[in-house]
């Protein structure tokens, strides 16, 4: 129920930040506090899990999801209340919907929500470093997905210029953690479960993939000083993989990870 009320009130704020979107002058001050609402209230039903289950609420599907849809949420207030220019509206409305999908699909077939303790392997404080620090990451890499569709659809050249920057930072802030959560917590938590570092398991995979994709990014964008069209357009790219990693490997491509 915790969690329905937090999805009513994430469509609550997406319609009053739709009204505004395209308003000029004063800023719409009352949806990021509704979304802060609804991540404080989704950080309850996580802790409620938590108790349940006698672990950290992160081994399955439905608590990642939780989990990403609190982080969403909370990212939102963050973005509404730091970034004060006009062109930054789309910014939380664009994050907005991606927590209301995120929990959408958690209340959806494909993420049952049992509460059931968790298996030995998953019972490990690496884990809850690995999947937390990955999915922190990939909540700045979906701020930075959203610039570099605002920066490709901009229509003067400073704008292009300040979505770039947004763009850049975004990713420079998710690039480290989620390297140390993916890569370095991930490598720790499968030698202590598995005896193994790396096994080229389908979602290790897909998780170097999306890391060489950023690192792409960041080399090009930091090293060659190159801000170009193709820039956003990986960043993109990234996102795209890094979801295929959470959602589609989870279906498509059996392997150790596919209880989370």
């Amino acid at each position: 129920m915790i969690a329905t009320f937090a999805f009513v009130l994430l469509v609550l704020s997406q319609v009053l930040q739709g009204i505004w979107l395209f308003r000029t002058g004063a800023r719409e001050r009352v949806s990021p506090w509704v979304s802060l609402a609804a991540g404080l209230l989704l950080a309850v039903t996580v802790v409620q899990r938590s108790i349940a289950i006698q672990f950290f609420a992160l081994t399955n599907l439905y608590e990642s999801l939780l989990f990403l849809s609190m982080l969403a949420a909370l990212m939102v207030f963050a973005l509404a209340k730091l970034r004060q220019t006009a062109d930054s509206k789309a910014l939380p409305f664009a994050l907005n919907i991606i927590a209301i999908i995120f929990l959408a699909i958690a209340s959806s077939p494909l993420a049952p929500s049992d509460i059931r303790p968790p298996v030995p392997a998953l019972q490990s404080g690496w884990l809850v470093l690995h999947v937390s620090f990955t999915f922190i990451g990939e909540i700045f890499f979906a701020v930075g997905l959203v610039t570099a569709i605002l920066q490709l659809a901009a229509k003067d050249e400073e704008q292009r210029r300040r979505f770039d920057r947004l763009t850049y930072t975004s990713i420079a802030i998710g690039y480290p953690i989620f390297t140390a959560g993916a890569l370095v917590f991930g490598a720790i938590w499968a030698e202590n479960a598995w005896g193994r570092w790396w096994g080229w398991d389908p979602k290790e995979t897909w998780a170097l993939i999306t890391w060489l994709t950023y690192t792409a990014y960041l080399h090009f964008r930091l090293v060659r000083k190159n801000t170009s069209r193709v820039m956003p357009v990986l960043v993109i790219l990234g996102f795209l993989i890094a979801m295929f990693t959470f959602f589609g490997v989870n279906f498509l491509l059996r392997g150790l990870h596919s209880y989370v």
